[in-house]
């Protein structure tokens, strides 16, 4: 047990668990909202967020991006992400409601969110790390989930053999920082089992 990487706030917390993993700090905390909450927000988001499908480029040729997605924020917290640059919407009221609770518990104040709406088991993302320049070198991440469960799979970028796959359910939460985003990759793998959509929110702070 890597107990020396582990997160105070994660062990003194009677909620949270710590994922035992090298080189990463990563801590679930099982449905932070009541199953009542959680219908609501996932109702509320996926009519009230501006949703859209971005375009990447990948070897010289547009894709749309198999997922829709939205950035919301303060004003001018703008970020770029494989290639892609979201500029702030403002904060929902709904949106301010969640990122409170997600303060209370990780103890951060958070000043941006990307929103990632997966529709069915089709849509995904590919292994990626959240390392970009603008979230500073040891970023914290706070990941929300409502609707549907999807594998949130790991792995290590330089020792193969180090693996997570972590079932996220309808109400949870999952804070990844310190050196994580350094060292592991994660994704949101397809599925061929039929599903109902999840919405995933990732609160994070621009500097």
């Amino acid at each position: 047990m890597h107990r020396d990487l582990f997160s105070e706030d994660c062990v003194k917390s009677n909620k949270g668990i710590q994922i035992d993993m090298p080189d990463a700090d990563v801590c679930l905390y099982p449905a932070i909202f009541s199953l009542e909450e959680a219908d609501l927000f996932f109702r509320k988001l996926k009519h009230e967020i501006v949703w859209q499908q971005e375009q990447i480029e990948m070897y010289g040729q547009i894709h749309q991006t198999p997922r829709l997605s939205a950035w919301y924020g303060d004003e001018f917290k703008s970020y770029t992400y494989s290639g892609i640059t979201s500029h702030p919407r403002a904060w929902t009221d709904n949106l301010l409601k969640i990122k409170q609770r997600v303060a209370s518990i990780s103890s951060h104040q958070f000043n941006s969110v990307l929103l990632n709406l997966y529709r069915t088991g089709a849509d995904s993302v590919a292994w990626h790390s959240d390392d970009e320049p603008e979230l500073g070198r040891e970023p914290v991440i706070a990941s929300v989930s409502f609707g549907q469960v999807r594998s949130f799979q790991m792995k290590h970028k330089t020792k193969v053999a180090e693996k997570q796959k972590i079932l996220l359910s309808h109400g949870d939460l999952l804070i990844m920082k310190g050196k994580t985003q350094q060292h592991w990759f994660h994704q949101i793998p397809k599925s061929k089992t039929s599903m109902q959509a999840r919405i995933n929110l990732t609160f994070r702070v621009v500097l």
